[in-house]
């Protein structure tokens, strides 16, 4: 939590503000008693009814100064605590922005998700109730232990009796509800993450006819969750009722023995009543900080998996000094490349080493988990090698600036993404400032220009979130098209070519070619038929390269690659 205070460094000055408005509420407060007190031993008891009016007014004129600083402090303390949210909030996106896939892994989206929401959520509220009652509460506490002693010494026996039991309420409490805020906390990730792959996979679960089985899966995290909070919520609701009890318990006590010291002369009736407001604003300030105290167990459990995020360092970090290429534009190389993922016992890539030209197109081919697309993964950085090096344009790519090594690349995912938007407005995506001709030009060469004429507003047509209004053909289509707008020195296509039917595939590749002539041009693809013509062919087979050449020669060489031919294409076909 205290990492988190670190934020308001921005807003030292209206924080400032909020002290000095809370304590002339406090003030105002405190002084209102002793004025009854005066208006009750003076006033009534005499009759004088010019003195009640006197004194009533300047109660009045208390009660609004009262009023007014508490709404100024309470706006005041609100935009802090907003402007917190805020700060915080922006500082865990980009630092998650920053992440490699790596960091990613360790958290999951769901929990990245709360954290940055809910997480956030929950420190700004105590925020809030932290600067009104760790402010106002003390002083009245203070001021009105001070004013009641003053009173009648033997009176204050009774807070002094009833305060500290208040406070070891207080602090029982707090043990036991510490665990378990920060087991909703978790029990929240768990929803928001089956949630999300509910909704997701919404076609394939209708698709198994698995609604049953996966409203069963939410029902369990959901109950769950729901158990945890009645648990919170029951010892929560104690609180008042308890509080309510020892503040009625003390009035009474007050009340039984001011009586008593009336009797005896001892006492007044207007500091009795004086006596009593001012214990009431010593149990209400307690009972102020016992709910700031009830949730800031929730808090700092929310602040700490804040901090988790803040804290942990991205593993892809940018040189403190970076290199600018100078060499041959579009020249990839990979040098005795070995990378294993986080807790594999066995590399996933090993010992890979090609390098590809500009003009020149190489193609990746495999079987089903030989590390096709780990392999280009490493090229635009988004994991770093284990051993060995990738570089660009004859610089190590992690002596580059990760801007300046992407700006160099075309990338085209095996899952296309799209965002909510128009169709240009996605393909702008891969160039910002790309005119209508460009945009247009882009989408036709990815062949997408066919079914956008179809709709209804050309490039303008509405994309929904995810695509899921487009086929997945032409989401990969417009994904390709969001890669060559930016008309990079370097293309790779991750298998971007699988959703498409061989009519189309083959005229997109053919104007492919014409338009990244002079560029480098890597394709990771699973048809035989996509790579047949290319440059230069990397066989993969589990992790290691076992050829590397052209179609005919593979042929020949690679046992792998033959029999991956033979799966595809008749002996007709792969004679030709």
């Amino acid at each position: 939590m205290l990492k988190l205070l670190a934020f308001l460094k921005p807003y030292l000055g209206l924080v400032l503000l909020v002290v000095v408005f809370l304590f002339g509420q406090a003030l105002a407060e405190l002084f209102l008693p002793t004025l009854m007190s005066d208006v009750v031993n003076n006033g009534m008891v005499r009759g004088d009814s010019a003195y009640i009016w006197r004194y009533g007014t300047y109660m009045a004129g208390a009660a609004l100064v009262s009023t007014v600083c508490s709404i100024v402090s309470a706006y005041l303390a609100s935009m802090v605590a907003v402007g917190l949210g805020r700060d915080v909030r922006a500082r865990v996106f980009s630092r998650v922005e920053a992440y490699s896939l790596r960091e990613f892994d360790r958290f999951g989206t769901a929990s990245l998700i709360t954290r940055t929401t809910n997480d956030v959520t929950q420190v700004q509220t105590l925020l809030v109730m932290a600067m009104r009652f760790m402010v106002y509460a003390p002083i009245m506490c203070a001021g009105g232990l001070m004013l009641a002693y003053g009173k009648n010494h033997a009176l204050t026996w009774v807070l002094a009796l009833v305060l500290p039991v208040m406070l070891a309420v207080i602090a029982t409490l707090a043990t036991l509800i510490v665990p378990l805020f920060r087991t909703m906390q978790s029990k929240l990730d768990t929803v928001n993450r089956v949630l999300r792959e509910n909704l997701v996979g919404i076609r394939v679960i209708r698709a198994f006819d698995r609604q049953d089985a996966e409203s069963e899966r939410f029902r369990l995290a959901n109950r769950e969750l729901t158990d945890i909070s009645i648990r919170v919520n029951q010892i929560m609701a104690a609180i008042q009722p308890v509080m309510m009890l020892m503040l009625n318990v003390t009035s009474i006590a007050i009340i039984w023995l001011g009586g008593k010291y009336i009797a005896q002369n001892f006492l007044t009736l207007g500091d009795m009543m004086a006596f009593i407001q001012y214990a009431m604003q010593i149990m209400f300030s307690i009972i102020m900080v016992t709910l700031m105290f009830v949730m800031m167990p929730r808090a700092q459990a929310s602040a700490v998996r804040i901090n988790e995020v803040l804290e942990l360092v991205p593993g892809i970090v940018d040189p403190a000094v970076s290199r600018s290429p100078a060499g041959v534009k579009g020249r990839v190389e990979l040098r005795n490349v070995t990378f294993r993922y986080p807790g594999a016992e066995e590399p996933a890539i090993r010992n890979v080493s090609f390098t590809t030209f500009p003009g020149e197109l190489t193609a990746i081919i495999g079987g089903t988990g030989s590390g096709k697309s780990t392999l280009i993964s490493l090229i635009p950085r988004f994991y770093d090698v284990e051993s060995g090096s990738v570089t660009v344009d004859g610089v190590d790519v992690r002596e580059m600036s990760q801007p300046e090594l992407r700006a160099r690349i075309g990338f085209v995912p095996q899952t296309p993404v799209l965002f909510s938007g128009t169709i240009a407005s996605n393909i702008r995506y891969g160039k910002q400032d790309a005119t209508d001709d460009e945009v247009a030009h882009a989408g036709q060469v990815a062949q997408a220009e066919e079914f956008v004429g179809q709709l209804g507003q050309g490039y303008d047509s509405p994309v929904a979130q995810g695509g899921t209004n487009l086929s997945g053909g032409q989401k990969q289509r417009l994904s390709i098209a969001r890669a060559l707008v930016r008309r990079p020195e370097i293309y790779i296509f991750d298998d971007s070519f699988s959703a498409l039917d061989f009519k189309t595939d083959a005229r997109l590749r053919t104007a492919l070619r014409k338009e990244t002539g002079q560029a480098t041009v890597i394709i990771v693809a699973q048809r035989v038929s996509t790579v047949m013509d290319a440059d230069r062919i990397v066989v993969l087979d589990e992790g290691a390269v076992v050829g590397i050449g052209k179609h005919r020669e593979l042929l020949d060489s690679c046992k792998v690659y033959r029999e991956i031919v033979a799966s595809q294409l008749s002996e007709e076909e792969m004679a030709r």
